[in-house]
């Protein structure tokens, strides 16, 4: 059983997820804390709950999703997972962050890729990997069959979707990629998204404006 709890953080008000089993291990998707008031929350929910963390993934590279990574790769001795299209987005990241206001220090570790098809893994429950491109080019998204939800980045949001103004970014790639990836899931699907509420397959596909 794996349980889903989210931060929200930095001005840019992005979903950090943190993805724990009933052994305690755990895996952080996205870790946008930027400032230190955020990194200790987010440090005190994992020594409060007696969480290890296993492995650090970036849904995409975007800055507000990786301002975290150094400090996670840092503080408990983890290397980073992507998908390669992402590496040249997140060296990226630092020249954004001075445009934005909002300077950081880049994660220069090891990187690890994932691809479309193969799964991430906490103990005996997996995370199966969708690559839904458009929004960023090597965007994924990762489903759980058996709890029914989906840690979907900045894919599909609650009544809308994602940007597609940025470099790297298509919006009939998108389109395509929610239609022939995400809507195929079940209706009762969770997705937990890279920022705002959740929201579920079902209501997107009855309610959402751009699809």
């Amino acid at each position: 059983m794996l349980t889903v709890h989210f931060f929200t953080f930095s001005p840019v008000q992005e979903n950090t997820y943190v993805v724990f089993n009933d052994n305690k291990e755990a895996i952080i998707f996205d870790p946008g804390c930027y400032f230190p008031e955020e990194r200790k929350q987010l440090a005190t929910y994992i020594e409060q709950h007696d969480l290890r963390i296993v492995q650090l993934i970036n849904t995409h590279c975007h800055l507000d999703h990786i301002f975290g990574n150094k400090w996670v790769a840092e503080n408990y001795g983890l290397e980073l997972f992507i998908h390669p299209d992402e590496e040249v987005v997140m060296q990226h990241g630092p020249q954004y962050g001075q445009m934005w206001g909002l300077p950081f220090d880049n994660y220069e570790g090891q990187l690890h890729f994932l691809h479309e098809g193969q799964t991430v893994t906490l103990g005996e429950d997996e995370l199966r990997i969708i690559l839904a491109p458009g929004h960023s080019p090597g965007s994924l998204c990762f489903y759980n069959e058996k709890q029914k939800f989906l840690i979907g980045g900045d894919v599909l949001f609650r009544d809308s979707i994602g940007r597609t103004d940025l470099p790297g970014g298509d919006h009939q790639t998108l389109l395509q990629s929610i239609r022939e990836k995400l809507f195929v899931l079940p209706d009762d699907v969770v997705v937990y998204p890279g920022h705002g509420p959740s929201t579920t397959i079902g209501y997107e596909k009855q309610h959402n404006p751009f699809l």
